[in-house]
């Protein structure tokens, strides 16, 4: 019997927020009232018969999606796997929030914004840390050399991705205040293109954002997440999908797992079957492969203790309204 696979794209949706306070206001009243147009998701809400996981255009999951194995085998099953697109972790997260899907990677960002509004997600698993692949750039031809120089410029990121955290760790590091940077919160294609007309002085961005900048526009790095930031890849699901149906997600584990395994050992065929699939050429994608962290394993508390200290600072810098226990969001065994 084959699966039946169905795959949704969701447009990218832009809100130009401009200071600190309005992001965090931004994040928590955008949930809550997309929350009120639809009925929270209980036991009893789950359809046993189908999956429905939220990927971006880039990573495992992607390639699992291409190459149908997990469709295959949960069709064994009787079961259907429903894809959606989403341009970013943020908005994968709402997605979950809402019960448009159960299930879905992210950045080490994104949940701490989602668990801050209320969000019902659960860690399911994670990726090795990959430091290398989020970066701060400056176009080819720019003044600027270190970032110590963008106090007072205005930097172009994702609200509440996973380059929030090495922003805030940055100006951290160089000592520069939040209110001292003129963040311009936009989702990376909208990014890039105001980067590329000089609309912003820099871009914080992840891979393959950011292989793509460097090879096809010059863009130069100058900091990175290098002995700063983890950069951690987490899979997660609703608590009521990830309580009620376990053993399925045991075996997108599974799949996910093998995939890992191949693409660390073929790196660049895992870029050309990528490639057409993501729009970027191979060489990209190898470039961003090199930089990524393959071995997907289950979550440890040790790693929900990282997530903890990223809660603690977003909850100083007022990027989050109320302090946060990330353990809250395990999996309950």
């Amino acid at each position: 019997m084959a699966s039946s696979v169905s795959v949704d794209r969701v447009p990218q949706i832009h809100h130009p927020i401009k200071s600190v306070s309005g992001f965090s206001k931004f994040i928590s009243a955008s949930i809550a009232a997309t929350l009120l147009m639809v009925t929270s998701v209980s036991h009893a809400d789950i359809n046993p018969k189908e999956l429905r996981i939220g990927y971006q255009k880039y990573g495992t999951l992607l390639l699992l999606k291409a190459d149908g194995a997990l469709d295959k085998r949960l069709a064994q099953q009787g079961i259907t796997v429903k894809w959606t697109e989403f341009p970013g972790g943020p908005q994968l997260l709402e997605g979950l929030n809402v019960g448009a899907i159960d299930y879905g990677v992210v950045g080490e960002a994104p949940p701490i914004f989602a668990q801050a509004a209320g969000a019902p997600i659960v860690y399911v698993a994670n990726e090795p840390p990959a430091p290398a692949g989020e970066a701060v750039v400056v176009q080819k031809n720019s003044t600027i050399k270190s970032f110590a120089e963008l106090k007072g410029k205005k930097i172009a990121l994702n609200k509440g991705s996973n380059v929030h955290y090495l922003l805030v760790k940055l100006l951290e590091k160089y000592g520069i205040a939040y209110k001292d940077i003129q963040p311009i919160y936009l989702a990376p294609a909208d990014a890039r293109a105001a980067f590329e007309r000089g609309a912003v002085d820099a871009w914080v961005i992840w891979d393959p954002f950011l292989a793509a900048a460097q090879q096809q526009i010059g863009a130069k790095v100058i900091a990175d997440g290098k002995n700063l930031v983890n950069n951690t890849q987490f899979y997660l699901a609703s608590r009521s999908y990830a309580t009620a149906r376990p053993d399925v997600l045991s075996v997108v584990l599974d799949e996910t797992a093998k995939k890992d395994i191949w693409v660390s050992k073929n790196i660049k065929d895992a870029a050309t079957a990528l490639s057409p699939s993501v729009g970027l050429s191979a060489d990209i994608l190898e470039l961003s492969f090199q930089r990524s962290g393959f071995g997907v394993k289950p979550v440890t508390p040790a790693v929900l203790a990282q997530q903890q200290q990223i809660a603690d600072v977003f909850y100083q810098q007022k990027l989050i309204p109320k302090p946060l226990k990330v353990a809250d969001a395990a999996l309950k065994k």
